[in-house]
This record gives C-alpha cells, sequence and structure tokens, in this order.
C-alpha cells in the first residue's frame, strides 16, 4: 500500500510560509511499509529482511571537547552510515523514525519511482512518527550519491538538512579514475543555525531584506578543525576524496596547501574533461570526487578558503607518515569556478522544447521571512512547472534576477550542463547545479524517469519559502 500525499497552498505559521499536507489516497508502486507500531500491515510485512537499517533518533553531538549540539541523526552518527549499494540489483532499507515528528529520506541523485523518492510532494509517503517504512528499490546510476532528510524545516534550525539527517550513497561500481590507494570521505555542515535579520549586519535597499540564517559552527564529519582523527597518508599515495556540502544553505571554497585536486567526478558523474585545480567549489547539495596526489609530506590543513569557515570549524588536518607539528594553512591564490572547465567546448544537441524560468525574492523586510518566485510564482501556484513527452529532451534556461546563490536541483534525472553565462559546453552531467547571484545557465534533461519530479533550490529555506515546482509527465 502506498499512502499517496498531494500538497496545499502555502500558508503563514507565523512569519514563515509553510507547505500544508494533505492525506488523499493510496496505492502500490515500489515503494513497501514496512511493520511499525501504528501500521496495521505487520504481520504481512514482517518477513521482509532488509539489507540495510535507518533510525532517526535524536543525538547530541559533541563536535569538539565541551562543545556540543543537539541534533537528530541516523544510527547515532554524523554522517549516517555510508551505504555502499549494487548497482541495479534490488535492495530493501529500513527506516525507523524515533522522534517527536514525521520525517522523509530523500535519495539524492538516483533514479527511483516517485512514492520511493523521498519527497511528499513526488507522492512519497511520510515515515510517522514513532513508525517505520521499508524502501525498495534497484539504486542507479552508479557514483556518490547521498541521502537527508526532506521534510519541511521551517523556522525550526534543528530539523531537515539544518540537523545530521545525511549520509553517503556509493553505487557501486563508483567512480575511481582507475588508480586510488585510499579512500576518504568528507561531508561539510554548518552547525548551531540562528535567524537573523541582516539589516542588523549591513543596509541594503528598500525593501529590506528578511531574515536569513547564519551559523556559530562549522564541521567535516562530526568533528572540527583539530578535533578529530587526522587524514593519515603517506607520500607518493594518490588519494580518492569524496567530497559532500552537506550544508543547509552554505556555499564552500576548499583548498590543501601545497596539493592540487585533480576532478574525475561531479555529483557522482564522470566529467568529460578531469581538471586540476587548487581550489574546489562546492555549493549546498553538490559533490566531488577529486583524486589529491601526496607529494608534500608535512602536516596539512585541508578546510575552507574562507577564513571565518575555518574559524568555525570547517577543516580537516592531513598529516604525513612520519611528519609532526602544528598544521599548517597557506591561502591559496584566487581561483574562479567554472563548471564549462569539466565539459566539452562544442554545443549540445537542440532540445525539443525550451522553458525559460526566472528566479526572484520578494524580500520580507526587517523581522520578516522571504518569498522566492519562478516565473513571479511560488510554490504550489508553480505546479505544474512543466509537462513533458517521455522520452523528448527539454532545455531549462535559468536566469537568477537576485543576489542569493541558488543550487537547482532536479529529483530522479541526471541534466546535461549545456550554457554558463552565455559559455556553451556540453558532456558534464550533474543534478544539482549552482547559479551565483545575477547569473544565467541552461540545462539539458531526457524525460526518462516517469512520475512527478520535484524542481527547486537546495537551499532549505528558498525552498521552505516557495522555490519549488513539480515537473508532470503527460
Amino acid at each position: 500500500m502506498k499512502v499517496k500525499r498531494t500538497i496545499g497552498d502555502l500558508a503563514p505559521s507565523g512569519s514563515l510560509l509553510q507547505r500544508r499536507q494533505f492525506l488523499v489516497g493510496a496505492g502500490s508502486v515500489g515503494l513497501s511499509i514496512a511493520a511499525g507500531p501504528t501500521n496495521p500491515l505487520a504481520a504481512q510485512t514482517g518477513t521482509i529482511k532488509p539489507d540495510h537499517r535507518l533510525r532517526i533518533a535524536p543525538l547530541s553531538l559533541e563536535l569538539a571537547p565541551g562543545k556540543i549540539v543537539k541534533t537528530f541523526a541516523y544510527n547515532g552518527t554524523v554522517p549516517g552510515p555510508a551505504l555502499r549499494l549494487p548497482l541495479g540489483r534490488q535492495i530493501t532499507v529500513e527506516i525507523q523514525n524515533d522522534t517527536d515528528r514525521d520525517d522523509i529520506i530523500h535519495w539524492h541523485g538516483l533514479y527511483v519511482p516517485s512514492d520511493a523518492d523521498g519527497a511528499m510532494e513526488e507522492g512519497s509517503p511520510m515515515i510517522p512518527a514513532g513508525g517505520s517504512r521499508l524502501y525498495t528499490f534497484s539504486p542507479k546510476p552508479s557514483g556518490t550519491r547521498w541521502y537527508h532528510s526532506h521534510t519541511i524545516a521551517g523556522e525550526d534550525l534543528t530539523r531537515s538538512t539544518y540537523s545530521g539527517m545525511f549520509g553517503f550513497m556509493i553505487i557501486e561500481p563508483a567512480t575511481d579514475a582507475g588508480h586510488y590507494d585510499q579512500e576518504v570521505l568528507l561531508a561539510a555542515h554548518f552547525w548551531e543555525g540562528t535567524w537573523v535579520s541582516m539589516q542588523d549586519i549591513r543596509k541594503g535597499p528598500p525593501p529590506d531584506n528578511g531574515l536569513e540564517v547564519m551559523y556559530s559552527s562549522a564541521s567535516f564529519n562530526d568533528r572540527t578543525l583539530g578535533h578529530g582523527e587526522p587524514v593519515r597518508v603517506r607520500e607518493g599515495q594518490r588519494v580518492l576524496f569524496r567530497l559532500l556540502n552537506a550544508s543547509a544553505t552554505e556555499n564552500i571554497r576548499l583548498a590543501l596547501p601545497g596539493h592540487r585536486f585533480t576532478v574525475i567526478a561531479l555529483d557522482g558523474n564522470p566529467v568529460p574533461m578531469p581538471q586540476t585545480t587548487a581550489v574546489l567549489s562546492l555549493a549546498a547539495a553538490e559533490r566531488a570526487d577529486v583524486v589529491v596526489e601526496m607529494n608534500h609530506p608535512g602536516v596539512w590543513i585541508l578546510g575552507g578558503v574562507n577564513g571565518e569557515s575555518r574559524n568555525m570549524g570547517l577543516g580537516v588536518v592531513v598529516e604525513y607518515a612520519n611528519q609532526s607539528g602544528e598544521p599548517q594553512w597557506q591561502q591559496p591564490g584566487g581561483q574562479d569556478w567554472d563548471y564549462t572547465a569539466f565539459g566539452r567546448s562544442d554545443s549540445a544537441r537542440d532540445p525539443d522544447e525550451r522553458l525559460d524560468l526566472t528566479f526572484e525574492k520578494i524580500p520580507g523586510g526587517r523581522g520578516g521571512y522571504n518569498r522566492w518566485t519562478i516565473n513571479g510564482k511560488s510554490w504550489p501556484d508553480t505546479n505544474p512547472l512543466l509537462t513533458v513527452r517521455e522520452g523528448a529532451r527539454y532545455r531549462l534556461a535559468m536566469f537568477n534576477n537576485s543576489g542569493d546563490n541558488h543550487p537547482v536541483h532536479l529529483h530522479r534525472h541526471t541534466f546535461e550542463v549545456t550554457k554558463i553565462n552565455g559559455k556553451s559546453t556540453s558532456g558534464l552531467m550533474k543534478d544539482t547545479l549552482n547559479l551565483p547571484r545575477f547569473s544565467r545557465a541552461e540545462i539539458d534533461f531526457t524525460a526518462d524517469d516517469p512520475g512527478p519530479t520535484l524542481f527547486h533550490c537546495h537551499h532549505q529555506d528558498h525552498q521552505d519559502e516557495g522555490f519549488m515546482g513539480l515537473v508532470t509527465y503527460t
């Protein structure tokens, strides 16, 4: 049985716009409901043996000695367990929700049925408080994916992607560029968020901007810089770093002094043109697989280029064998991030249809929350954003007409980056793309995974404030 949900209109809760949820029907495609304390199908599902189990529960996370944050996590760890799943072979994951609020898990970057994708806007059922569910699907495509809560956070900065509810999901065979000696998984996250009026920090032209989130601490995985085990390496090694920006709202720029990153995959997909760079840029939800040649012995800091982020804890020590001393940091030279460097220089083939999308902010004013629009409309008035025919190719021509970054994410599909600020490219496949302030980009996707498909900004506050739309199939 599938519990199907549709989304009603945005309604104010206090000052913040919330998405109302309605229970409207039942059916069955691709997702099973597990035994749970409130589930009448317990006897029918009790014989199903899951391949993996995830338990959502509160966690007191010690980021550093005496530095404890109250959060929620999977299986008592941050990140949650790294799920290594076989490409295309059906697996079952049991989710137990031991919290006081319904939640949901999104399998980010996978082709899965809409009701198993983990987005209530597409019809995936919530995991009830105190209950459990079974997700059954065949994971694809291969590469570095991830999983995370996809519920509404609203004003609560301890929930959804503000929390520790995220983890790596690696679909084998994983991208490895051929050879490496060691694999390191690092997820960046920012903690202790507070709502801040930007008018208290800087003056802006009227109408005043609304509340935004600022943070007090940051980490790679579960420890701030200097308070976890170092990444231990040996001279001559090739180390594969799987890097994930699991922040709810923050972009990051990373460097490892004396070393360079060879980017072999973005969002888990091999890049047509691997490039070596001193600085790596990742917007919220983006991933990068990079190989680093360990050829500069010492004790170094792999961390945020922005000093403020390192001071908050965004970094990890990289320690060579037989080396000691204080970890060293050297500021890299300025380097712009250019997606087109990783794609081919020719133009992609023409799409069957094109849709122009403009993203804008309606400022909330001092003490209020902003509202985001796509072509002048906020969710749910953006539904449907686009109606597609199976097998056809569609181009989304996007203009960010605002001063904020927007990492836009298309569920259940991989898209091809075809133009960045007027520069054509092809072959670069992603599921999340950052649009910096007042920039343009074009992406193409093939309608090859029927079912309701969510398009949204991956900044938690932006999607909560209306930056979403559904792609529907005829």
